[in-house]
């Protein structure tokens, strides 16, 4: 074998001397002895070249050109056919880690396949290598930011599992030898929009509190739980720093505090914002960021102004020694991916193209999409629809649009089942009517001119049921857009009202005297008040992927049982919101902090069952500070079919009266048969105890008075406790 190999190799690199592999090309070497030796071996040009996103090829060290930025959001994106899942948002929604990590190894397996594709067709273009920029782990702390679509909502805690289960499912388990692919905790850190103001905004005004408590928890997991081989630093300055030449964040906390070893890479165009004129302003020109922003630990640029790192070496602004500590770090992962390596030693080259929309990953997309699914409202039990109700009316912006199903981020399927045809395919031939009804904003018909609600209403009369499928749709909402329209700027959305167009006809509809069941696409909360009044039955779908129509249908008709789980608040209008660009928590953030009544409480989700919890227990009042404790309750389906539950359990530190009023600490989903009760235990480490202490500035478990509150919904009306005591 060894043989083979270095008869391969020795075909493969014109550097090997009588046919003797050098250490770099020795895979019996680790990738830190082989990526040393091969350091040593450039010149000061090639280490600058591969400092970028768009890294070269060198022939005379074996090396094909490499892309360091993909994506693979919600499945591997813009680089041809994929397998597209819910919106990141949507999967939040599941309340299922163990379901993510499937899916984003199922995303993985297909990264792979198409990056051995590529790579045996000589193709080494952006989107098509092994580094993903994935997941968005930004706490989505204000329901207008036009990117929160791409997080995990709102909860330290929830994003904290999701990000972990995305870190596992695409870099794989660690046994194999090779990292299946390597994921980025992004964007690092205090960044949640706007985004018309991303490239000049100063998180100035974060407390200590925030920080660790709110800002930092998720990228910490990611890197000392799931060892995520990527970190990128974010657009905007805290406390008057870039962030990608921030000492505090790159070297005092990620570096120093956590012991990331691992690539830090810049958001694409961040390190032109030190100097552009109407960003930062912060640095003099290209030399000066880019060599700032190496000494700090901004390893590769997406972007070109690494390419003036030679002048700043040149000026006395960096030392090479400093270039060669980032390039270390850059070709050690490349090395981990195997990329040096003959295929035949890689264990993940043999994922071939069938792996791409396969039926198991069909099915997996199909399947998130179903969990994904938060019934809201469900009066006089409208939902599920009969299967022999005559006549059906399906309207709306968003019941006939694909590619609003796809969100951003996206890859593209070779189908996609929109939300009309999954109804249709519920239906007999002719008993489903199709009527648009309006767009998204505009009020104007297709002859531009004011619609006619009452007559658009009248075109349905003589159904037994309306859908309207409305919302929101990427196109609207998403990263620094060019969209400035009622409701809407740059992305983000001045008010989470929902556009007027759509209430005047749902209003119009109402009138008919017919059942109304919306279904609310976005990705994001939506303030619904005269919705949650007086329509029948609330679904909301997000952007639910491929397989979205489908799930919806399922939902509808009854052959799903939903149990999605709201992974944001929903308030009850943008009064309830304090100024966008004021990032401190204890203004009435989240539910956290949120004191005013929502719409939607986090965390709240209908089914078509019912669930009582009882007989709860705690193994111990009193507890050590450094000990686990075990909650334990019963869990009982009260309805008449079987369906799942999120249970979830909340922590108050009663000690502290500045801190949350509540926080997510555990929750599992879980199926439990008709009349069947179902015990749940859950381990509650030191950890799930650990709140900020002003008095040390971290995260510690303090001794005291702690109160566990544990049910389906963040409410506290939905919720029953316990109190623990923390002792030494």
């Amino acid at each position: 074998m060894k043989k083979n190999l270095a008869l391969f190799l020795f075909l493969a690199f014109p550097l090997l001397v009588h046919a003797q592999l050098l250490p770099f090309q020795n895979p019996e070497l680790s990738s830190e002895e082989r990526a040393m030796d091969l350091l040593q071996r450039m010149t000061l040009d090639e280490k600058i070249s591969q400092m970028r996103d768009q890294s070269p090829a060198i022939p005379r060290f074996g090396m094909q050109a490499f892309q360091w930025w993909n994506e693979a959001l919600h499945g591997v994106a813009r680089a041809g056919r994929a397998t597209v899942f819910p919106q990141a948002i949507g999967m939040a929604a599941t309340f299922d880690d163990r379901a993510v990590n499937k899916t984003f190894s199922f995303i993985s397996d297909e990264a792979r396949a198409k990056n051995t594709d590529f790579r045996q067709n000589e193709s080494y273009k952006k989107y098509q290598g092994l580094t993903f920029w994935t997941p968005n782990i930004n706490i989505f702390r204000d329901p207008r930011w036009g990117r929160g679509m791409e997080t995990y909502g709102e909860d330290p805690w929830l994003t904290s599992r999701m990000g972990v289960a995305v870190v596992r499912g695409l870099q794989g388990d660690g046994s194999m030898r090779y990292d299946k692919t390597q994921a980025c905790a992004k964007h690092f850190a205090v960044h949640s929009g706007p985004e018309w103001n991303r490239h000049s905004f100063n998180a100035e005004d974060v407390s200590q509190r925030d920080l660790w408590e709110t800002y930092l928890p998720a990228f910490k997991a990611l890197v000392t739980e799931a060892d995520v081989k990527q970190v990128m630093c974010a657009y905007n300055s805290f406390e008057g720093k870039p962030c990608c030449s921030s000492t505090q964040l790159l070297q005092q906390i990620l570096r120093n505090d956590w012991g990331y070893k691992h690539i830090v890479v810049s958001d694409c165009g961040a390190i032109s914002d030190f100097f552009k004129k109407g960003a930062h302003e912060t640095h003099a020109g290209a030399a000066e960021a880019s060599a700032d922003a190496v000494i700090t630990g901004t390893d590769v640029e997406c972007g070109s102004d690494y390419k003036s790192l030679k002048e700043a070496v040149q000026k006395g602004l960096i030392t090479e020694d400093k270039i060669n500590v980032s390039l270390l770090r850059l070709l050690r992962a490349r090395f981990d991916l195997g990329l040096f390596d003959p295929d035949s030693l890689v264990f993940w080259t043999r994922l071939d193209m069938s792996e791409v929309e396969s039926p198991e990953h069909q099915l997996q997309a199909l399947e998130m999409a179903r969990k994904s699914m938060v019934l809201l409202s469900n009066k006089k039990q409208t939902l599920p629809l009969s299967k022999s109700i005559r006549k059906i009316a399906v309207m709306g912006p968003n019941a006939n649009d694909s590619v609003m199903q796809w969100a951003n981020y996206n890859g593209f399927p070779s189908e996609t089942v929109t939300i009309l045809a999954g109804i249709q395919s519920k239906r007999p031939s002719g008993s489903v009517v199709y009527e648009k009804g309006c767009d998204y904003v505009k009020e104007l018909d297709g002859e531009n001119q004011p619609i006619d609600y009452d007559a658009v209403a009248q075109k349905v009369k003589d159904v037994d049921a309306i859908i309207f499928v409305g919302g929101i749709s990427p196109k609207l909402e998403g990263e620094e857009m060019k969209v400035n329209l009622p409701g809407f700027k740059g992305g983000d959305r001045t008010n989470i009202d929902l556009p007027l167009v759509q209430e005047k006809l749902l209003k119009a509809l109402k009138k008919l005297g017919k059942p109304v069941i919306f279904v609310l696409c976005s990705g994001s909360s939506m303030a619904l008040p005269w919705e949650n009044k007086n329509l029948d039955a609330i679904l909301a779908a997000w952007y639910p992927g491929q397989a979205g129509g489908t799930a919806v249908a399922d939902v509808l008709f009854g052959d799903y049982n939903p149990a999605g789980r709201l992974p944001v608040t929903f308030y009850a209008s943008s009064k309830d919101l304090p100024d966008f660009q004021d990032y401190d928590m204890s203004k009435g953030r989240t539910y956290r902090y949120f004191k005013g009544k929502p719409l939607y409480p986090f965390g709240f989700g209908l089914s078509y069952s019912t669930f009582a919890y009882s007989g709860a227990m705690l193994n111990k009042s009193l507890l050590p500070i450094k000990n686990t404790l075990t909650l334990t309750f019963n869990l009982k389906n009260t309805g008449v079919r079987t369906g799942e539950e999120v249970a979830q359990v909340y922590i108050r530190n009663l000690q502290d009266p500045d801190g949350p009023i509540r926080s997510l600490r555990a929750f599992r989903r879980v199926k439990v048969a008709a009349g069947s009760t179902v015990e749940m235990r859950f381990y509650l480490t030191p950890k799930t105890f650990e709140f900020f202490d002003p008095e040390t500035n971290t995260m510690k478990v303090k001794l005291g008075k702690y109160e566990i509150l544990y049910g389906g919904s963040s409410d506290k009306k939905a919720l029953k406790s316990l109190i623990v005591e923390r002792i030494k």
